[in-house]
């Protein structure tokens, strides 16, 4: 029998279909008909061995015509940086040596009649000039989309409306508008730093919210206020992860060869454990971005976000902290309970609604309502304990102390709590990594 076990995609030799990469459900389906951000729609892979071409967009007509007629397999084509460049480098060394020279050689049926036995060919990166030019073409890609990150950056020709209102930003400012959808709508597509293509990305959302889709399920609605309705209540205000046509508006996926970003992120830390080098001198870690209460402004350290907001705003909030001394849990409370009162254009100091964000904060300050709270019963509830914008880094910076904890816990003990049901408790031992986990607690 054939064995598929030497590549990821499933291949049926002896019938019609041939699938050459893994299928998607519907709702994580690539967009096979969007033209590549890299290459031309028109641009031609070439067959290894003879005339045959096909387009880039039609790559698996041609991968279906390499397994069937030249018996050849291409191991992780998904992860070739350029593959019309890989075909003809492998075309010419094909034409220098025998396929022999450079591919692994598998024999199906070989427990069979000689006569019914075949020879199929892999070609894949356990070869070392397959793996160095693989390397190369990474390295090429990345250093294309780097270069084209720093071009949208000193770009000066910027112009475009927010999705979600009539905001305008033009000249160097998309890094703005991508702040302002997720402060003003609580949508975001990630740190401005990570995105590349933005207009191509910005243009592609767009397009499904004028077809009436939904930009986290896809579901498409009737009309733009059901779409809005729907966006709003079920908290969709986010792109859909699994959906692989994003992948190529995000540097992280340029970065390594053969590993997406999910798997980059998720590569284990304690492979590094054998470096016994432990000086740490040299470390610099990633600045945290922390976004001001009151504006767009933003700084990699929290003194500055801190000095900013007292200077420019007069929020003071160490000495909040320290006249109306609160532990660590209330200053979170009120940092979310102030976010969540600008984000609904009214006043946190006096409640007094407003038509537009800025017209409240021109209220606070004109009013000097900057450091005016109301009663701490409005604001130290249970429900602002949670984050009104996601990753706020603003919240992991406030000030902490030894008896927080034990502050918390008293402060706490109106809020109901809801035991967790061990009825089937047993069960779960004898099912579950439960088990294995008190096994190895007991060795």
């Amino acid at each position: 029998m054939f064995g598929i076990f030497f590549f990821s995609p499933c291949v049926s030799v002896s019938g019609q279909d041939s699938i050459l990469e893994p299928l998607c459900f519907p709702e994580q389906q690539d967009d096979s008909r969007a033209p590549s951000l890299h290459h031309p729609s028109s641009e031609l892979l070439v067959c290894l061995f003879c005339s045959e071409s096909a387009p880039l967009l039609q790559k698996d007509v041609l991968l279906k015509h390499l397994l069937i007629e030249h018996k050849l397999v291409i191991g992780d084509v998904k992860l070739i940086a350029d593959l019309p460049e890989y075909m003809l480098y492998w075309k010419g060394r094909f034409l220098e040596q025998p396929v022999t020279d450079f591919c692994s050689v598998i024999k199906t049926n070989s427990t069979g009649p000689v006569e019914k036995q075949e020879d199929y060919y892999l070609l894949c990166d356990v070869l070392p000039e397959d793996r160095v030019l693989r390397e190369k073409l990474q390295q090429k890609r990345l250093e294309e989309i780097l270069e084209q990150q720093q071009k949208e950056r000193d770009d000066s020709s910027f112009h475009r409306l927010c999705m979600f209102c009539s905001e305008e930003f033009t000249g160097n400012r998309w890094s703005s508008l991508l702040n302002h959808m997720a402060r003003e709508h609580s949508f975001s597509i990630g740190l401005p730093d990570n995105i590349v293509y933005c207009n191509q990305f910005l243009d592609t959302l767009q397009h499904k919210l004028d077809n009436l889709q939904c930009l986290y399920c896809e579901k498409t609605f009737r009309d733009k206020t059901t779409l809005k309705d729907h966006m709003r209540k079920k908290a969709h205000r986010r792109i859909n992860a699994n959906n692989r046509e994003y992948d190529r508006f995000y540097v992280i996926n340029y970065l390594e060869l053969g590993k997406t970003w999910e798997e980059v992120q998720s590569e284990d830390d304690r492979e590094l454990v054998d470096d016994n080098d432990d000086d740490w001198s040299d470390w610099q870690a990633h600045p945290v971005s922390a976004v001001c209460l009151f504006c767009d402004h933003q700084s990699e350290t929290m003194d500055q976000i801190y000095t900013h907001m007292k200077e420019a705003h007069g929020f003071d909030l160490h000495k909040l902290r320290t006249e109306l001394n609160l532990r660590f849990y209330q200053q979170v409370k009120l940092v979310n309970f102030i976010r969540r009162q600008i984000h609904q254009s009214r006043c946190y100091g006096c409640q007094e609604k407003f038509d537009s964000r800025a017209d409240v904060l021109q209220h606070i300050m004109t009013e000097d309502h900057v450091m005016k709270l109301p009663g701490m019963s409005t604001w130290d509830q249970p429900q602002y304990y949670f984050p009104t914008y996601e990753n706020d880094a603003l919240l992991c910076t406030l000030s902490d102390s030894d008896d927080d904890e034990e502050d918390e816990k008293s402060h706490s003990d109106g809020i109901p709590v809801i035991a967790e049901d061990i009825s089937n408790l047993r069960a779960l031992k004898q099912t579950s990594v439960l088990n294995q986990l008190l096994k190895n607690r007991s060795t």
